[in-house]
């Protein structure tokens, strides 16, 4: 665990209808589905009172680049949110690349028995809990912090 930054982290996953939100215990041994919030104009005022609530060292914002690495409207999207989120809490946010976190999520969430139907109103969570885990996993293997912090300058969209 050498290089481990300790303290709580966030993770969220943003989508065009619902935002996953996750957190991690200080030591990062596990991260917990926390709420789905829906995305609409409260959805940052949200985030930011659970950031309160929290006191996170980060947020991670999941970054949904397509297969080759590319931007996308919703990588587009992500950034957004990542830089109104950083501005509303005050809480440094980090982009990390969650290609495949919501396929996890939903292969997960099948395993366990439950239908895509059934799963809809959690999927985002659990989306949010598989790439938080993945920036932890990184983080303790490497040393450094996952992905790439949105810079403070910034200005949200």
């Amino acid at each position: 665990m050498t290089g481990y930054r300790r303290g709580v982290r966030l993770g969220i996953d943003v989508g065009r209808a619902r935002v996953g939100v996750a957190r991690s215990d200080p030591d990062g041994m596990l991260a917990v589905p926390v709420e789905t919030v829906p995305r609409d104009e409260r959805s940052l005022t949200r985030i930011a009172e659970l950031a309160a609530e929290y006191e996170p060292l980060e947020i991670v914002v999941g970054l949904p680049v397509n297969m080759q690495g590319a931007d996308t409207p919703s990588t587009v999207d992500a950034r957004e949110f990542a830089a109104a989120l950083q501005a509303r809490s005050g809480v440094p946010v980090r982009l990390v690349d969650e290609r495949l976190s919501t396929v996890s999520a939903h292969a997960a969430l099948r395993s366990s028995g439950r239908s895509q139907k059934n799963s809809r109103s959690i999927v985002d969570q659990v989306a949010a809990v598989v790439l938080l885990q993945q920036a932890i996993d990184t983080e303790k293997s490497t040393g450094n912090p996952a992905g790439a912090p949105v810079p403070v300058d910034e200005e949200p969209a």
